[in-house]
């Protein structure tokens, strides 16, 4: 049986409610400190049991705020309801730009029972992947999603603390059943500890392999911090400017000139911030567009079916591993780390070997191998040394261009796409052996490796939206066509890449197969709003509702009209009233019971779909 607790907490100024639930067992708690009782003493006394199991509490952003206000509460050993609400308010305050955002946590060796965090283990405190728990209960499908029922910083009536209470148990059952998609990343990190004696429990993905990073060079007699009275500085390489031709490997050569034209205009470049530096550079060479960037290369055809036949086979070829191998086979590493960064990434190139393609170790190095690149242009991390970056991205850039030049020279071969660590041509099945010199060929020359794979279609938007065939039937899908999203990804209106795919895979016709879609949730759409901002829907004839903050509806017919109203801008004193689906009824569905209120208006999803396969079909 599990030791795991799944928790929440709710804090208004007269009312505090802690809602727990057994993470297998249909077992739960609630308590309340209020006007009207106060369960302090039961709440520390439910503390010292799980203290004494050695259970773990598991929630959803309960390390940046749930478990310091829980902290302040046993410390105290007895509280009121205004005093957590006190604590809760400086620890939301911290969170401005001016606060202290670190000032509420509570160290590892202070917390009263171990605390698991799933907002931190799939890094939803990055900005670029912010995700509330109302936006998983979407992601997650759930047959409920419920907003905070009463304003924050309401006092609340003994009846509405019943509906609070409801909410909070909500909570908790959504938390509960994320955690459970979540077990296999807990017991990663579970193994992870163990074999190292050190706590990766609330680490993401990426900051284990840094983390990991870090202590094989320490281990290896490598200084990555500085130590002093205020605490730990990171060791790094700030460079007041950055000759780029000091970046570029001196070895590379083209025989195209537009191809000699930008690695020259690059090396005569002297930059003093990595911000900028690709605008607008691009190369044309036999009629395709190479566009350059500091994420790397991209191109592509657009709006186009390019199809494997008798005569000519597709085939795409991606480097290993790039970014990674670029600097282990090149000797690049952050000047304050030395050489010995070259053999610590290796082996953590070598370690990802020996799990299967993909499982979710193999992720998670994968991550940690491409985040060191990342972090070495990050001017917070132990890894920041400009020129380091630099290397990684010019050369990647002009090492594809090389191969993509060795390929362009067999007769009738077409260059379809060009991505960041790869690229796809089309070419006659009579000259595949001349891919395959020139493949060997560039191997030897960079001490890199190529992993190939043969399409039997591609259907392509532009080089970010795409569908890829491969030759045993399975399926790689880019940008407006994947359908298996990320959590941290808007998963709304599923139905329309999924029948996009039936129609350009398959030559389903388009109304049928979205009208005869079985899944209701397909056809789900969300919004949100901060909470400055409301929704509210309006009907014929009828006043406007106020709808939740994030919102849960499909397109209907004879459905409301659904609207984000937003506060005045500076010096102005009316509110902004903007339109979500103008031109569309639609039908809120927070509880699911109410999809079958009105019908699906069919009209939408198939002008949706048709944008998709718009060119193509």
């Amino acid at each position: 049986m599990s030791n795991d607790y799944i928790f929440d907490i709710e804090t208004y100024p007269n009312v505090f409610t802690l809602a727990v639930e057994h993470a297998e067992a249909p077992l739960h708690w609630m308590f309340e400190i209020s006007d009207w009782r106060n369960d302090s003493r039961n709440i520390i006394e439910f503390f010292q049991f799980l203290k004494n199991t050695n259970s773990r509490m598991i929630g959803f952003n309960n390390l940046g705020f749930d478990y310091p206000v829980l902290h302040t509460l046993i410390r105290m050993g007895n509280a009121d309801a205004a005093t957590l609400y006190q604590k809760a308010m400086a620890i939301i305050g911290s969170q401005d730009e001016d606060g202290d955002r670190w000032m509420h946590l509570v160290k590892p060796s202070n917390r009263f029972v171990a605390q698991i965090d799933l907002f931190k283990i799939h890094h939803f405190d990055n900005k670029a992947r912010a995700t509330s728990l109302k936006v998983l209960e979407f992601n997650m499908r759930s047959d409920s999603i419920e907003d905070l029922p009463f304003k924050v910083g309401a006092t609340l009536t003994r009846d509405q603390v019943n509906v609070l209470k409801k909410y909070n148990q909500h909570d908790v059952s959504q938390t509960k059943k994320f955690y459970h998609h979540s077990k296999d990343m807990i017991a990663f990190r579970e193994e992870l500890t163990r074999k190292y004696q050190r706590d990766f429990m609330n680490h993401n993905d990426t900051k284990i392999g840094k983390d990991y990073f870090v202590m094989k060079l320490e281990e290896a007699g490598v200084a990555c911090y500085y130590y002093g009275d205020k605490g730990r500085a990171p060791r790094q390489t700030k460079r007041s400017v950055i000759h780029l031709k000091d970046a570029i490997l001196p070895w590379i050569d083209f025989k195209q000139s537009e191809f000699n034209r930008v690695m020259n205009w690059l090396k005569q470049q002297s930059i003093t911030e990595t911000k900028g530096v690709f605008t607008n550079l691009t190369a044309i060479v036999n009629g395709f567009t190479f566009v350059f960037g500091l994420g790397g290369i991209h191109g592509s055809v657009e709006s186009e079916i390019i199809e494997s036949d008798a005569d000519h086979i597709i085939v795409d070829l991606d480097v290993t591993s790039y970014y990674p191998n670029l600097a282990i086979t090149n000797g690049f590493y952050p000047a304050h780390l030395g050489e010995d960064f070259v053999a610590i990434y290796k082996h953590l190139f070598e370690q990802r070997k020996q799990y299967p393609k993909k499982s979710a170790e193999s992720a998670m190095l994968k991550l940690a191998l491409n985040g060191v690149y990342g972090d070495s242009n990050n001017q917070f991390s132990v890894f920041y040394d400009p020129l380091f970056t630099m290397s990684i991205t010019l050369n990647g850039q002009l090492l594809l261009c090389l191969l993509a030049e060795g390929l362009m020279t067999i007769s009738g071969l077409r260059l379809i796409q060009v991505n960041t660590d790869g690229l796809t041509v089309r070419v006659a099945r009579s000259q595949k052996n001349k891919v395959d010199a020139i493949r060997e060929w560039w191997q030897h020359r960079t001490g890199l490796n190529l992993e190939e794979a043969t399409y039997k279609a591609m259907m392509i938007r532009d080089v970010n939206n795409y569908i890829g065939v491969f030759e045993d039937g399975s399926t790689k899908r880019k940008g407006a066509y994947e359908w298996k999203t990320q959590w941290y990804q808007n998963a709304g209106g599923l139905v329309i890449p999924k029948v996009a795919e039936k129609v350009l895979v398959h030559g389903a016709p388009i109304r049928k197969t979205i009208e005869q879609w079985p899944d209701i949730m397909d056809f789900m759409l969300r919004t949100k709003v901060p909470r400055s901002s409301y929704l509210s829907i309006e009907w014929n004839d009828q006043q406007p509702q106020q709808l939740q903050n994030i919102t849960r509806y499909y397109i209907a017919e004879g459905g409301g009209r659904l609207f984000k109203w937003m506060p005045p801008l500076k010096g102005k004193t009316e509110w902004r009233k903007i339109g979500v689906e103008s031109g569309w009824g639609v039908q809120p569905c927070n509880d699911i019971k109410d999809a079958g209120k009105l019908p699906v208006d069919f009209d939408y999803y198939v002008r949706e779909v048709e944008k998709l396969c718009l060119g193509l079909v």
